[in-house]
């Protein structure tokens, strides 16, 4: 049986790794101009080819496929720290309004600099996305200790997005400055426009928290099975819960700064990630969870470029059509179970 287990996860992760290198060629090859394998090859690997094509692959494809496997894995693995901070799967940054409130800071501070004629670098986006994340957080973890019951927690969460979501289109809306269509774009969601400066610090910031949070599978795997066994094993249980928090809103809060709010990946992902390996051990959760958020925003954005190319869709739009099905699945499966 434990062989069984262990074929099973090399598997799965074998297949991970595969359909991502498969998307990465594709989202490279893929787009309004065709460029062959043999070109990108010669692109990224000798440095040389036509100067457009050079121009397209190495500035402007390449950081955008890098941006959304490390801000997708940074999704999935936010929302899987969300769902075990909470005890349910259909927890996640996006449906509890922590995307739409690091949206709603981000926004408001895009629009007071430019209003100054400044620039937001990637470090005061990041640092205003996880502003709006922690006050968001704060909210529902204020109703969490008044409301014991999921679904209502669940329900305050979108009222907090909406809310959120509201207060930005109205500040957009009304906010005078040319520069105010690319704010308008970003607060749909796009992995457009992403530059190596962007891929640098995004990792910058990603990396580090997901090796603590790796690090973290021991005492994640001991919480998962209840905070009393959790206290027997060791684990601080108050420093643990706040670990959880700040580590998913850092995360959240990166995705929201470089790409704007993301529907459904932190949710969706992971509840298949632990389908395909038909376990929940954050040791290998983790790392999947990572692979799986960045395959599924990689064919996503592919979707969202390539469809009705050279109209391009939000990325919010594609994983919603993609991830809903499935959030809907896991409640009515929760239901059927209950």
């Amino acid at each position: 049986m434990r062989k069984k287990l262990q074929f099973r996860y090399l598997i799965s992760f074998v297949l991970l790794i595969f359909l991502l290198c498969f998307f990465i060629v594709w989202n490279i090859n893929a787009g309004s101009i065709d460029i062959s394998l043999k070109e990108v090859f010669d692109i990224l690997f000798c440095r040389n080819g036509q100067e457009t094509a050079y121009n397209i692959v190495w500035e402007i494809r390449m950081p955008r496929i890098l941006a959304a496997v490390i801000l997708g894995g940074a999704l999935s693995v936010s929302g899987f720290l969300l769902q075990t901070f909470f005890g349910n799967p259909i927890a996640g940054p996006f449906v509890l309004g922590i995307s739409s409130g690091a949206k709603l800071v981000v926004a408001l501070v895009m629009i007071y600099l430019l209003g100054k004629s400044m620039v937001a670098t990637s470090g005061i986006m990041i640092i205003a996305a996880f502003a709006g994340s922690m006050i968001s957080m704060g909210f529902v973890l204020a109703v969490a200790k008044k409301i014991r019951q999921m679904s209502m927690l669940v329900i305050c969460g979108i009222m907090i997005g909406y809310i959120c979501s509201a207060v930005t289109d109205f500040v957009v809306t009304f906010a005078d400055d040319s520069n105010i269509v690319n704010l308008h774009n970003w607060s749909l969601g796009s992995f457009s426009g992403t530059s190596w400066d962007n891929v640098k610090v995004m990792t910058i910031v990603v990396v580090p928290v997901l090796i603590i949070t790796f690090l973290m599978s021991k005492p994640i795997g001991a919480y998962q099975l209840g905070e009393g066994y959790a206290q027997n094993m060791g684990v601080n249980i108050k420093v643990f819960r706040v670990a959880l928090i700040l580590l998913s809103s850092i995360l959240s809060a990166c995705v929201t700064a470089f790409a704007g709010p993301i529907s459904f990946v932190g949710i969706a992902v992971p509840h298949l990630v632990k389908s395909l390996l038909k376990t929940s051990k954050p040791i290998l959760v983790i790392p999947a969870c990572f692979l799986g958020g960045a395959v599924f925003c990689l064919f996503c954005d592919l979707i969202a470029r390539t469809v009705f190319a050279p109209t391009e869709l939000s990325i919010s739009s594609v994983t919603a059509v993609f991830g809903a099905p499935i959030v809907i699945y896991i409640m009515i499966h929760r239901k059927r179970n209950a």
